[in-house]
């Protein structure tokens, strides 16, 4: 590896800002691009002026819809940087984000601490063992209390925090943040951003404070370094060198953790400030540089040779074979279709031609474009290391693998929410289908959480998504960036269905003599519950013949065509199939024979299985003044709701609970109608369980 790219990659910082709705996330990005001079004057999301939240909806509903990149420079250091959606409908953005990025920069606010949705981000970075950084922002606001942030990042998270920063107030008032790294005092202009922090000595006021925080922070390093652990025992005060790498070496642990350490708390240092009012970006900024991997400090994700069981571990060195994922699709109406990837591997030219792994297909780059949200400015090359937007290619979805034809390898796929929340949809005039059809199209290709289907029964299209407002937003860009005025039923929960008994048996034999050569395709199953979020499994224990290789996947396809609609015309989840007898005929079987009988076969497995509905359960916040909370319990309950805990947050109380989504739509117009519009709710799926059978009998016809 030459000494240029060894330097390229290790000034190199691919991270994210993930938070809660409102919890400042785009404030704080966009914060961080003016600091380091990609834009010159600083965006507002009440003005609709960010750069970021460059889609119409988002900056007239205030609201981050889709995860934008961009490419900004702080000192030597180059940050690929994207800013994710907070709501929990596009949750999706944050999933596929946290996949390819090296870090995370986790926004949480002063007020409103750990939210539903920070645990759910927290939980996403957990999964891709993503080494973050916490910022407590909102220093400014009323009820601001940094202190209960932290030890809500301990007991909600279950996370180490470790404060490398304390917040200098005075009441209401923020000057800056005591920096417990440097032992000294920050202090911010916030009317004037362009003038330098000013760095002093601590506050008298603040001196036991910070002398106290500076000591957990030791003492909570000190387990993850021997050589600081010796300086700590024999009461040493490391120096300022000693403790960054040592703080350094904590946080990158997270991307290395074996399954036992995956158990322990995650260490996470912890930043403050308030980002609208520019106070505790640049530290941040600085922090990012000292804290967060390099691509050269985790691991390339495990990959496959593609046709074999065989895995092989990429090096980041762009002397390497090109290897790439493609982690989001995106529409431009300039250069058409933009697909985004990160390379893990070697380098690609615009004009080379690369092999989709994946899909065993060749495709040719035609521009190479490095994003600032949907400003474009073109490029000749990606190296390792680099996130950039391909022009050109053809048949690629979202997890796809890029690579070269010579050494094709193929990464583990994204794995997306299932939708919750379907509606029918259906054009006001039959010379608007194709274009209804073609938009469709589009916009699946760009979100793996928004799925079509046609229903057969009631003859309307049915669309899926993770919530109403994810629905909402995809009709109105399909009026606006398609020209197609639509027309909308009643949201629908996504109900699933499943088998509570296994069938030890299901011999279903497909034979027709019809003249000349007749089918045949006889199939022996059997079928059992599987884990929860497990989809349909197929498993395949023919021996001996039985049934010939090159009919098995035929099997396979009948198992998943079938499990689309159940008993009750729901999809089928969270069920074990497997195939371990049959027979065939050396004439009249066929691929088709044999997808015939593996439908047929399920469909009266399932019948047998003890079959029931699943619906989707969310897990619902309130926020409220104590003098509704009795209200809003027995609301609550009346939608079948279970509290699973009441506690205090500050003067306000915070009632969590478990209700079905059937029960919750119009729910922000009727909590508002309760409480005289002094509460707040935020809610988001935990898990499917089964339909109470009084309220499964009403749904027995499946979607309407």
């Amino acid at each position: 590896m030459s000494p240029e790219t060894i330097e390229r990659l290790t000034y190199t910082r691919n991270f994210g800002v993930v938070a809660h709705i409102d919890a400042g996330k785009t404030t704080t990005s966009e914060r961080i691009l003016f600091f380091t001079g990609r834009i010159h004057k600083i965006g507002g999301i009440d003005e609709g002026t960010t750069a970021l939240d460059w889609m119409a909806q988002e900056r007239e509903r205030g609201i981050t819809i889709t995860s934008a990149a961009t490419t900004c420079f702080w000192g030597k250091y180059r940050f690929n940087l994207i800013d994710t959606p907070g709501h929990v409908d596009f949750t999706a953005e944050v999933e596929r984000s946290l996949k390819v990025l090296d870090g995370a920069v986790v926004v949480f606010c002063a007020v409103g601490g750990v939210e539903p949705q920070s645990e759910t981000v927290w939980r996403q970075a957990d999964k891709y063992g993503v080494p973050r950084i916490a910022f407590i922002n909102k220093l400014d606001r009323i009820g601001a209390d940094f202190y209960a942030v932290l030890k809500e990042i301990e007991e909600r998270l279950g996370a180490r925090p470790a404060a490398l920063q304390i917040p200098w107030m005075d009441h209401e008032t923020v000057h800056g943040i005591i920096d417990l790294v440097l032992m000294k005092s920050i202090k911010f202009d916030s009317a004037n951003p362009a003038n330098p922090p000013v760095i002093g000595e601590i506050p008298a006021e603040l001196v036991e404070k910070s002398k106290e925080y500076r000591h957990k922070l030791l003492e909570t390093v000190a387990e993850y370094d021997d050589k600081l652990m010796e300086k700590y025992i024999q009461e040493q005060e490391p120096t300022e060198a000693e403790l960054r790498a040592a703080i350094r070496t904590a946080t990158i642990r997270t991307a290395h953790l074996t399954e036992k350490q995956k158990e322990e708390p995650v260490f996470v240092p912890v930043l403050t400030g308030a980002s609208f009012r520019n106070i505790g970006v640049q530290p941040l900024l600085d922090a990012v540089c000292h804290y967060l991997p390099s691509p050269f400090d985790v691991d390339v994700p495990p990959a496959h040779i593609p046709g074999t069981d065989e895995t092989t571990q990429l090096l980041p060195d762009e002397n390497a074979p090109f290897a790439a994922l493609a982690f989001k699709i995106a529409r431009d109406p300039f250069v058409g279709k933009l697909y985004f990837i990160r390379v893990y591997s070697g380098s690609l030219k615009s004009g080379e031609t690369i092999m989709n792994a994946t899909k065993r297909k060749r495709e040719r780059v035609s521009k190479l474009l490095r994003m600032h949200a949907n400003k474009q400015e073109m490029i000749e090359e990606i190296k390792t290391g680099d996130i950039a937007a391909a022009v050109g290619l053809k048949d690629i979805t979202t997890g796809d693998t890029l690579c070269a034809e010579n050494a094709q390898v193929v990464f583990e796929r994204i794995q997306f929410p299932e939708p919750v929340v379907a509606m029918s949809i259906e054009v006001k005039s039959k010379a608007e289908q194709d274009k209804l059809g073609n938009a469709l199209g589009m916009l699946q290709d760009e979100d793996p959480t928004f799925r079509v289907h046609y229903d057969q029964e009631t003859g309307q299209n049915i669309m899926e998504g993770m919530g109403e407002l994810h629905l909402e937003i995809l009709v109105d860009r399909m009026r606006r960036e398609f020209g197609v005025e639509v027309q909308t039923g009643k949201p629908q929960v996504a109900y699933k269905e499943t088998i509570t008994a296994p069938v030890e048996e299901i011999n279903y034999k497909h034979a027709k003599q019809t003249g000349g050569r007749g089918q045949y395709g006889h199939v022996v199953i059997k079928m059992e519950p599987g884990e929860p979020k497990s989809g349909v499994e197929f498993i395949n224990k023919i021996v001996g013949g039985k049934i010939p290789k090159e009919f098995i996947p035929a099997v396979e396809d009948g198992i998943m065509e079938a499990s689309k609609t159940g008993p009750k015309g729901y999809p089928v989840h969270d069920v074990i199939v497997t195939l371990f007898d049959g027979s065939y005929h050396d004439v009249d079987s066929s691929e088709i024979a044999f997808k015939i009988a593996a439908i047929e076969a399920f469909k009266q497995g399932m019948l047998k299985g003890k079959p029931v509905l699943l619906e989707p359960i969310m897990v619902v916040d309130v926020v409220c003044p104590e003098s509704v909370m009795g209200q809003i319990i027995g609301d609550l309950n009346s939608r079948r709701g279970q509290i699973e805990s009441n506690a205090p947050r500050g003067s306000s109380r915070l009632i969590r609970a478990y209700v079905p989504l059937a029960e919750m739509f119009g729910y922000t117009t009727a909590i508002r109608s309760l409480s005289q519009g002094r509460a707040a709710s935020s809610m988001e799926p935990a898990r499917y369980e089964q339909v109470p059978r009084n309220i499964a009998e009403g749904l027995g016809g499946g979607r309407k």
